[in-house]
């Protein structure tokens, strides 16, 4: 569930969006669009793609979607869809903003992450939802005129998976999936590689990446004698991560035991804000704070954050979120494109 974001230093993801009560004409829904539609402007991000394995057939939270030959027009509305897409060679015509992008910027910031940049080249998606957004821009959508929809990274519910469905094939998440952004990474990834008939390749990336983790904990057998945590400084809290979270999956992938407590009060979200008497939780062995500057000044400035052994003995890594190497935003992300570069720098800041 994605959180709005607040400040210019912090992305969160956001409670379950409330979809418009509005009707779509069917005109609308059946993808048609003008000479202006949002389709033309991004029609040099239509894509080739290898020719993968179709028909296929995608079980997901809100059904079965076939697809039966390779999307040439690929709508991401989930927050890191785009992404997973990207790295098999499919660039999205639409996709959605998970950092805000500031105003007047060009490119988009959520197209030049070190680790998306290069696919992205000189494409410029049209956006079709931003983080904080009731839900995404269906008209948009339509206009666009998609052959595929991927909504896995998201927390569409069926009332909007029905709209989506209505606009193009569209594949939901994970079907075993109980809260939204709970699917490991590997599941999110497996199931977009079925959808563009790039199973076997997706297999192969998962497996390398699983082959990273492993040589990190392999390398540092220590971190499995630690208890650790990911948190982030939000509404003047100490927000922790749970287990099920990308970012705690990450911490404990390298070798950590993660602070399952948090998941017992977190009530399903991804996430918890810690009262003053709960900052036990966070009284680990080794602490990973994911924040901008501003953010982190402040988390430091907070003394019984300050009070932690871990805090005073210097076992805290502070990585920036979207500033500088941006190491936040590739751990948050937790794509097939961002684990490689997340990987190695969580670890660095860990060995430390």
């Amino acid at each position: 569930m994605l959180l709005h974001r607040t400040t210019r230093t912090r992305t969160w993801r956001r409670p379950a969006a409330v979809l418009s009560a509005a009707t779509l004409g069917a005109g609308l829904l059946a993808g048609c669009g003008s000479d202006s539609d949002p389709a033309d402007k991004a029609s040099d991000t239509t894509s080739t793609t290898a020719a993968g394995a179709f028909p296929v057939t995608v079980e997901h939270a809100f059904g079965t979607t076939k697809i039966t030959k390779a999307p040439e027009r690929v709508v991401t509305v989930g927050y890191t869809d785009d992404q997973s897409v990207l790295a098999f060679g499919v660039k999205p015509v639409g996709m959605t903003d998970q950092y805000p992008n500031p105003a007047g910027r060009s490119p988009d910031i959520n197209t030049q992450w070190p680790w998306v940049k290069d696919k992205w080249g000189d494409t410029k998606p049209e956006v079709v939802m931003k983080n904080g957004d009731n839900g995404p821009n269906y008209e948009k959508i339509a206009a666009l005129r998609p052959d595929l929809i991927i909504a896995v990274y998201s927390e569409i519910d069926q009332a909007g998976y029905d709209k989506l469905s209505k606009i193009a094939p569209t594949v939901g998440r994970t079907k075993t999936e109980k809260e939204p952004f709970s699917a490991p990474w590997q599941d999110n990834a497996l199931h977009i590689a079925k959808a563009l008939g790039k199973a076997e390749e997706g297999e192969k990336m998962v497996t390398d990446i699983q082959d990273k983790l492993d040589a990190a904990k392999k390398e540092h057998p220590e971190f499995a004698d630690q208890t650790a945590v990911a948190l982030s400084w939000y509404e003047n809290s100490v927000a922790p991560f749970t287990s099920t979270d990308v970012r705690g999956r990450l911490v404990s992938g390298i070798g950590f035991t993660y602070q399952t407590g948090i998941d017992k009060i977190a009530g399903g979200s991804f996430y918890t804000k810690l009262s003053p008497e709960r900052i036990d939780l966070v009284d680990v062995d080794r602490i990973f704070v994911i924040n901008d500057e501003a953010d982190t000044q402040a988390l430091k400035k907070f003394k019984l954050f300050a009070n932690l052994d871990a805090v005073k003995k210097g076992k805290v890594s502070y990585l920036l979120d979207s500033e500088g190497p941006a190491v936040g935003a590739a751990i948050s992300q937790g794509t097939l494109l961002s684990m490689p570069y997340a990987v190695d720098e969580l670890v660095k800041s860990a060995a430390g």
